[in-house]
């Protein structure tokens, strides 16, 4: 019985994890990265369509994204969805593709970016925490259905927080990690 409440808090802490490390994708670093324009949207022959599934999208260096579409007639299309969707920039459309040139960062974008981080990591944090006092409410519950005793409910609960810490420290270090990627220059 704890050993499924300690598995199920493993498994629902990393999907907070893999959460973390998703919004982070979305975040700007020295680099662009294809993921800014990944949600965006092409009317494809009437039907929403996500931009990587009407042609390739590159980085062919660290201020650029040019994307390739597959059929040169929904060029327009793609180019009114990145003006629609405000990136941050006009897409540039020569006829054959659409390139995006993102200027470099200031200064004061990456501090902006940095605190988008810092904010990404606490959420994550409280996610872990409140997958935390789930589990322990499971194991408080079997502790007053007479299923564990006392003893081994205060052991479930040590262990809890072990996991909880581990994870918390995971969240820190990527938090971090992208902390320093985004304000290195």
């Amino acid at each position: 019985m704890l050993n499924e409440i300690y598995n199920k808090t493993k498994e629902s802490m990393n999907k907070s994890i893999d959460a973390l490390k998703k919004d982070f994708t979305t975040l700007r670093s020295g680099k662009v990265s294809t993921s800014i324009v990944e949600s965006i949207k092409v009317d494809y022959y009437g039907t929403p369509t996500l931009l990587t599934q009407v042609g390739s999208v590159l980085t062919p260096d660290a201020t650029t994204i040019v994307i390739n579409p597959w059929e040169k007639n929904i060029l327009k299309d793609i180019e009114k969805a990145i003006q629609e969707a405000n990136i941050g920039v006009n897409p540039n459309n020569d006829g054959e593709s659409i390139k995006l040139f993102f200027p470099p960062m200031t200064v004061e974008q990456r501090k902006e970016t940095a605190k988008k981080t810092k904010i990404m990591g606490e959420k994550a944090k409280v996610s872990v925490r409140n997958i935390r006092k789930d589990a322990n409410n499971d194991v408080k519950k079997l502790e007053k259905d007479k299923s564990i005793t006392e003893d081994e409910s205060k052991k479930a609960q040590d262990e809890i927080q072990k996991i909880t810490d581990e994870f918390t420290k995971i969240a820190e270090g990527l938090s971090k990690q992208k902390e320093a990627e985004i304000l290195k220059v």
